[in-house]
Order: C-alpha cells, then sequence, then structure tokens
C-alpha cells in the first residue's frame, strides 16, 4: 500500500480548506471507519464497500427529490433511464 498518511489535525485542516459538505461528510465517515477497523482488511474491498453503501440512499433520495419521476432522475444523476433501472433493481427499489 502507498497511501501517505496524515496526521489527523492536519487531515482535518485539509478536508475543511478544500472539500465540498459532501465531501467533507465522506471524509469524516471514511476516517472514523479506518480508525474504528484499525489494520484489519476489510474483505471486498473498501472502494466497493462505500460504493454499495452509498448508491442506494443516492438513488432513492434523487428518485423521491424527482417524485419517482425515472427519466428526471437519471438526468440528475447524469446517467441513462436504462441504467437507472438497473441500479434500481440491484438495490431493490423498484
Amino acid at each position: 500500500m502507498n497511501a501517505v498518511r496524515l496526521p489527523a489535525a492536519e487531515a482535518v485542516r485539509e478536508t475543511q480548506s478544500s472539500q465540498s459538505a459532501l465531501g467533507e461528510c465522506v471524509s469524516r465517515t471514511v476516517r472514523r471507519y479506518l480508525a474504528d477497523i484499525g489494520d484489519t482488511e476489510c474483505a471486498e474491498g473498501l472502494h466497493a464497500l462505500v460504493i454499495r453503501e452509498v448508491e442506494g440512499p443516492l438513488l432513492r433520495e434523487v428518485l423521491a427529490f424527482h417524485d419517482g419521476n425515472q427519466s428526471r432522475a437519471a438526468a440528475a444523476l447524469g446517467i441513462n433511464r436504462a441504467t437507472l433501472r438497473k441500479k434500481l433493481a440491484a438495490h431493490g427499489l423498484l
């Protein structure tokens, strides 16, 4: 692993100065998750875990915001409607 570890205080300062509110939330949550698991490996990989945990709620919220209109939700997400439907089905949201 070639990751560079920032001291916690420095990572927080960097987060506050250069990220959006959403980015800050993700940074805080991932930092907390990593602190909780320590050196334990994430079996499925951290990227897959985060995508799995975030994608379902993202789809649900965007679809609700657009009153269930899949075409508008897909446009807001920057994906086509067929891809949205496939993702909704995969997350049990259809």
